[in-house]
């Protein structure tokens, strides 16, 4: 459907590709990741369908004053990675992420699913990791569940993640199971599940997460999109009822993405082809993507 044009009314996306040589506030790159899911996912869409969904939304921050983020901000879009699934594709995202890192305060990865978070991390040189979902991602093997643990352990050794660094938001009951709760606690990861984050509120459990992951000086921020309750993305296979609500995991993207140690972010795990009528899990991608936009202008 064909979107009224207004001069007063300027559209988020539709961002012009990088130059050569030029450095940008924040850069947009598509990574669909998707041949390891676990589940059936057509999740390759997503990147095309949130760059479609942005412009229903304005860039302007309500304020007061109002802040126009296309104009506060230097931002592109780089393109999708191709074919970023296999060894010789994580290759390729890891080197692509890590060209777009150089040249922009901030890479936002489209994904996919959650295994792009491996590559992502990895190009940006994040030495800490935030992850908001509802699952820990530390399964064995190489999936769209596997990537928080394959930064521990099979990174090239000056990539890893030290797991003392990393703080999982979101860990929800009857999404998990107990050999990989064990794992993270055996390996000293700052776990603060959905129930922790309702008691003790966005600003609070953000401030810590940053704390802890923040020892360094690059945090990677994975925004896994299921963490959200599943009548809000019906459009992300693990998705359970009773996960954050819309605007929790929005809050939560900014509080956190305000702060300058976090220099990349993805969103993972919506299947663009496996949602509503209404689109409103990949809307509410896209407007995690303004939010970290927000966050990155109000820093």
């Amino acid at each position: 459907m064909a979107l009224p044009h207004d001069e007063l009314w300027p559209r988020a996306g539709s961002w012009p590709a990088p130059a050569e040589g030029e450095r940008a506030d924040a850069v947009i790159v598509g990574v669909p990741t998707w041949r390891t899911s676990l589940s059936t996912t057509g999740a390759h869409a997503t990147p095309a369908a949130i760059r479609e969904a942005l412009p229903r939304y304005s860039a302007t921050l309500m304020g007061p004053p109002a802040v126009d983020l296309n104009e506060a901000l230097r931002i592109v879009d780089a393109g999708d990675v191709q074919e970023p699934d296999g060894d010789e594709g994580v290759e390729r995202a890891v080197a692509r992420v890590r060209e777009l890192s150089e040249a922009a305060r901030l890479v936002i990865a489209l994904g996919g699913d959650n295994s792009l978070t491996y590559p992502v991390a990895r190009g940006a040189g994040a030495d800490g990791l935030i992850t908001i979902d509802a699952h820990f991602d530390l399964r064995d093997g190489v999936s769209n569940g596997s990537p928080v643990r394959r930064l521990v352990q099979d990174a090239p050794e000056a990539e890893r993640i030290d797991p003392t660094r990393i703080v999982q938001i979101g860990i929800a009951d009857f999404a998990n199971s107990a050999a990989y709760a064990r794992r993270a606690a055996d390996w000293g990861i700052r776990v603060i599940t959905l129930d922790e984050v309702r008691r003790r509120g966005v600003a609070d459990v953000a401030a810590e997460a940053l704390r802890v992951a923040g020892a360094g000086a690059r945090i990677h921020l994975d925004i896994d999109v299921d963490a959200a309750d599943r009548a809000a993305v019906p459009g992300c296979p693990a998705s359970v009822p009773g996960g954050f609500a819309a605007w929790e995991l929005r809050a939560l993207v900014r509080t956190l993405a305000a702060d300058e140690r976090i220099v990349s972010a993805d969103l993972a795990e919506v299947d663009a082809t496996a949602d509503a009528e209404d689109g409103r899990t990949v809307r509410l991608a896209a407007l995690c993507v303004l939010e970290l936009l927000a966050a990155l202008a109000a820093r």
